[in-house]
């Protein structure tokens, strides 16, 4: 581990001790006194004493939480020995809900009764029994959750759940509910189809928006669970949580945006989030069961694991108060960003981000196939959340370097002053609210800052207390001690670096609480939040009690670039000092004219050469012209262990390997010739502690210093650390050869193969898998594919991360569900430790009557470019395909009874009817030649691109407005809508020429849409109007312009915007509109839509013809 990492590991570890001890005394406050306990003060009491509590008051706590003897009356609980198998403790409930026998009723019969020592085979039946009993000898057991077993006494089914702890194992039972679908240890294959639809609309989210993602995980949750209230929790460097994303029912009490103190989850729960990713209270109100244990025990046995456990008292109460009946919990755990990037490995450090949490009014109960659903769609939430984080820390380094710019083009100004007078300045630096230049007894105000006389105060404070102290930070002022931080108002944190003894820098940032807003709370004035009951209110003025006073915390980032900014101005102040010179026209003189003669000149740009090695963050070293170091930056003095005063003097060719003695000396040659070489590596030597890791390999741009008469006086190598790179680039070369032995094998036609039966076992392994993993069939045949053969964590083949572990399952569940199942990129550490990076592509194995009885892995070499290029022509086959099937589908299904419609039609038009019905017949025809002519539509790109030949028929305003109203009388007549029809007469009954069925069609849609958005009883009016050219003595053309106005709510704007979109992503409602609109305009016309206050129309134009003089 990095020593820069250390302090912030040790601080984060002070701060989980220091807030467990205020978790405890707050568990002992309610525990004493319920009824009057005030959570708010308590809190606020609690996390200002120096002693929240005891050693022994904190032991207690822990003791507590860990060894919880109560379960949840869902289920029961059976603890077993684990070499002998016999019940060594069970719940009080176990014995009536497995055997039907209460412990209160004596029973003749000696069979079946539940006690300790008993055997649990004789309780259920084969072959669940059996399945239960082998698996208690499994090693990995929690992978073959759920087992189900039947009671002999009831029948009743139950869903094993199993855990193993120190010496013991842990079965939790819980009962299948009468309507579910039971599932076994295969099960997990069944657990996947919930959550597969959640999982693709995370998979294809785009990146950069964590907010994105956790809004679509809590509405994904929300519908997956039925929980009246779904949030993203998330937790804060300083531990308290926020609220940041909320999905609720009509009704409830917005959550988003609420702060709660880091007490409202204490640490001994988030430690047991970290084991157990899914937790779920059923009914808070309901009475606990006790756990009985044998009393020969020499130990209290944990049930912290158990799926069962009780909620704390303070916990269940807090969950009473706010109305929340039942809760479920899925834990997002993430790397810890914290560690050292060279020293990350497969085993890094996991913390908790936080929490997905469902609320329910009335009890709830998740039956485990569900909740092994959510387990696995917040281990992929998970996985996207760390590339959300990856993203932040790039956002990081880019600040980085906008704060390098910031510091060179301060470096240009008239120093100090420039610095605050100028833009940018030095709140542009770090982000703060203010800042002060305290310089020769003058102070310089920007932003949110203290007055004048405030400044002395504090200036006056840090020689009394801080005299010795160069730089300090505080995100209070309070806390740290400043008599005066109250009469400052909206400020509380403070950065502050020291130019001279009497010359300070200051940053400063407003209070947190001024920052946060819950739309929860009461802002109002006059208005007061209850903030004595355990409530989210009280949480949220406990929340605003603790931070009261305190801003956000500094960065350490943002302290680095402060210091970095000390150093810079300390050296330019100390040289103005020593030259009785302003310094400003020392840096004129210096960077404008560069006339510099002799020794000054050369000390001038020495030290401005060793004032930018000393603050950089990469390894840097100079040599001059006779090739002695005269420059050693911090950074490789940590690699190398050879101080600045040891490498001072030294001839650089004595600091390299033997091996890199010429490469070293051409460089140095080139330079002092004026050729600037790219990219040279060459290896150094460590010293001391460092001398056992062996030698740095560095890759170095060689550039040289120049005097004003452009002599070459020295070389500076600006350098960038490889040794951890070049380690993993050798350890792929080695892969790179056993991939090729592997191709050049005598088979190579045969590619490394393994597969499953249906319980997920491993049931094949053939011998180019034995040659490319190391393991031998006999070491993997017969073990759980997922989490033996292939696992994070004690396998025999290592995946790389978590991350891979949840693709191979849903490629195996996809596969084992009779999914298609697309290939995915795959690897995987070998025995050797080599690491394997190939394509992997699952077929089912099915038996004679095609039932799916395993699968198969088929595993090849393949570039980045392949497995893109199969990926997207997959899903390509797969839309196409869909999209063929349904309309075959559609087509033929519809056909037949059409035929019989149309037959019928006939059959009638043969026999003796009034005009009446025989319009009402033709009205049918012409909606059965509008059904015809779409299905027949097999071209809707020809319809959207224009490419469709229109059909000219004679017809009238009359039959086409009959045919399209007839569509939806249906849909008005229940609804009392009422179509008014206001077209004249003689417009109506015209003879016109044009694609009649078209037109009909595009009424029929706007009629139908217009209906839609109709209340019941609402009027929908039609109207026309129309104007007409001649074209020549005998054709007129008519310019129609019919109008469809509805009452009643709006057309949805999305609806909108795709009819006047393109057809790539319309809705099936959407695509509608768009043939329609389309079809208008191979009509030589167009739709407009039209809303006033209370009504809304569409306005349809279009282009036909009609006969001069022609009426009916």
């Amino acid at each position: 581990m990095s020593t820069s990492t250390n302090p912030d590991r040790s601080k984060q570890n002070a701060r989980i001790i220091q807030q467990t001890t205020v978790d405890a005394k707050l568990h002992a406050d309610f525990e004493e006194s319920h009824e009057s306990f005030d959570y708010s003060s308590s809190v606020h009491v609690s996390t200002c004493q120096e002693q929240p509590c005891s050693d022994k008051l904190t032991t207690a706590y822990l003791h507590h939480i860990q060894k919880c003897k109560f379960i949840q009356p869902f289920g029961c609980l059976i603890a077993l020995d684990e070499r002998t198998f016999k019940v060594i403790a069970y719940s009080e409930n176990a014995p009536e809900m497995l055997t039907n026998v209460s412990q209160t009723i004596p029973t003749v019969s000696e069979s079946r009764v539940l006690g300790m020592g008993s055997d649990i085979r004789t309780i259920f039946a084969s072959p669940g029994a059996n399945a239960l009993f082998k698996a208690l000898g499994f090693g990995e057991v929690s992978l073959l959750n759920p087992i189900l077993v039947l009671c002999k006494a009831t029948g009743k089914p139950f869903y094993a759940i199993i855990h193993r702890v120190t010496g013991s194992l842990i079965i939790d039972f819980e009962p299948v509910m009468p309507n579910e679908v039971t599932t076994t240890a295969s099960g997990s294959m069944q657990s996947y189809n919930y959550a597969a639809k959640a999982i693709g609309r995370l998979q294809y989210l785009p990146s950069g928006s964590i907010k994105r993602l956790c809004d679509t995980m809590v509405q994904e949750v929300f519908e997956l669970t039925g929980y009246d209230r779904v949030m993203a929790y998330k937790f804060h460097d300083d531990d308290h949580g926020e609220v940041i994303a909320e999905m609720t029912k009509p009704g409830l009490e917005p959550f988003l945006g609420l702060h709660y103190p880091a007490t409202d989850i204490p640490q001994a729960a988030r430690f047991l989030f970290m084991k157990n990713k899914v937790r779920m209270i059923c009914d808070c109100r309901a009475k606990n069961v006790n756990v009985v244990q044998d009393k020969r025990l020499p130990f209290d046995i944990t049930f912290c694991g158990s799926t069962l456990r009780a909620a704390h008292s303070c916990h269940l109460q807090y969950m009473e108060n706010m109305t929340s009946i039942a809760s479920f919990v899925m834990a997002v755990v993430i790397n810890d960003t914290d560690e050292d990037s060279e020293n990350c490995n497969l085993n890094q450090r996991k913390k908790l981000w936080g929490l997905v949490v469902c609320h329910n009014r009335t009890p709830r109960f998740v039956p485990f196939p569900l909740r092994y659903a959510c387990e696995f769609l917040a281990q992929f939430f998970s996985t996207h959340v760390d590339k959300e984080f990856e993203l932040e820390q790039q956002i990081l380094q880019k600040n980085i370097l906008r704060t390098q710019t910031v510091l060179c083009d301060l470096l240009m100004r008239d120093i100090p002053l420039g610095i605050v007078s100028k833009s940018p300045n030095i709140m542009d630096l770090v982000k703060c609210d203010g800042a002060v230049l305290s310089y020769e007894n003058k102070v310089y105000r920007m932003g949110v800052s203290p007055t004048e006389s405030q400044v002395h105060d504090i200036v006056s404070w840090l020689y009394e207390y801080h005299v010795d102290s160069t730089g300090l930070s505080t995100d209070s002022l309070y806390d740290a001690g400043y008599p005066g931080a109250l009469a400052l108002c909206d400020v509380c944190g403070m950065a502050l670096v020291r130019l001279t003894e009497k010359d300070i820098l200051f940053w400063f940032r407003s209070g947190t609480a001024s920052e946060v807003r819950w739309g929860g709370a009461k802002h109002e004035k006059g208005e007061m939040d209850d903030g004595k009951r355990m409530h989210p209110r009280s949480s949220f003025k406990a929340f605003l009690e603790v931070v009261k006073n305190r801003s956000y915390p500094w960065k350490k980032f943002e302290i680095d670039a402060v210091h970095s900014l000390q150093l810079i101005l300390r050296n330019a102040l100390k040289e103005n000092e020593t030259a009785g010179l302003n310094y400003s026209k020392v840096i004129q003189a210096g960077f404008n004219e560069l006339k510099l003669n002799g020794m000054q000149e050369l000390q001038a740009v020495t030290s401005e050469m060793v004032r930018l090695i000393e603050t950089a963050s990469v390894p840097i070293l100079a040599v001059d012209g006779l090739g002695l170091v005269n420059g050693w930056n911090t950074k490789i003095a940590e690699l190398t262990g050879l101080t600045v005063k040891e490498a001072t003097g030294s001839h650089i060719l004595t600091l390299v390997e033997d091996s890199s003695f010429d490469t070293v000396q051409r460089m140095l040659n080139l330079a002092m010739e004026g050729k600037e070489e790219i990219g040279v590596q060459f290896e150094i030597k460590t010293h001391g502690s460092k001398r056992e890791s062996g030698p740095i390999t560095l890759v170095v741009n060689a550039c040289s210093s120049m005097d004003v008469n452009g002599n070459i006086v020295a070389v500076c190598c600006i350098a960038q650390d490889i040794t951890y790179k070049k380690s993993i680039l050798h350890k792929f070369t080695r892969i790179e050869r056993d991939y090729k032995a592997i191709v050049h094998s005598p088979n190579p036609l045969i590619p490394p193969i393994f597969g499953t039966d249906e319980f997920g076992w491993c049931s094949e392994w053939n011998q180019a898998m034995t040659e490319l993993s190391g393991l031998s069939r006999e070491e993997v045949i017969g073990k759980m594919l997922l989490g033996e053969v292939f696992g994070t964590h004690g396998a025999c083949c290592r995946l790389g991360n978590e991350e891979a572990f949840i693709n191979f399952s849903i490629v195996r569940n996809k596969v084992m569900t009779n999914q298609e199942a697309e290939k995915i990129s795959f690897g995987f550490f070998a025995k050797s430790g080599n690491y394997v990076d190939c394509m992997l592509c699952a077929s089912k194995r099915v038996d004679n009557k095609g039932v799916v009885t395993g699968l198969f892995c088929f595993l090849k070499l393949a570039s980045k470019d392949l497995q893109q290029a199969i990926y997207f022509q997959r899903i390509s086959e797969q839309i196409a395909a869909k999209r063929l099937k349904a309309l075959a589908y559609l087509r033929r299904q519809i056909e037949n009874p059409l035929s019989g419609i149309i037959f019928l039609r006939k059959m009638m038009e043969e026999t003796e009817l009034g005009d009446e019905q025989r319009e009402l017949l033709h009205t049918s025809a012409l909606c059965q030649q509008q059904i015809n002519k779409v299905l027949d539509d097999t071209d809707l790109d020809g319809i959207v691109d224009g490419y469709l030949d229109l059909e000219m028929t004679e017809f009238t305003l009359q039959q086409i407005l009959s045919a399209s109203t007839s569509q939806v009388m249906t849909t008005t007549n229940p609804m009392n809508i009422q179509i008014v029809n206001n077209i004249a007469r003689d417009m109506l009954f015209e003879k016109l020429y044009g694609d009649s069925v078209r037109l009909q069609q595009v009424l029929a849609e706007f009629l139908s849409l217009s209906v839609s958005c109709t209340p019941p009883s609402g009027i929908i009016i039609i109207a026309a109007n129309s104007s007409k050219n001649n074209l020549d003595r005998l054709v007129q053309l008519v310019n129609l312009e019919l109008s469809i106005t509805h009452t009643g709510d709006r057309v949805p704007k999305e609806l909108i915007r795709q009819m006047f979109g393109s057809s790539v992503d319309a809705t099936e409602e959407g695509i509608s509109l768009v043939i329609s609109r389309n079809l208008l305009k191979l009509m030589n016309g167009d739709v407009r839509y039209m809303r006033d206050d209370s009504n809304s129309t569409f306005v349809i134009s279009v282009e036909l013809a009609s006969a001069i003089g022609n009426k009916t």
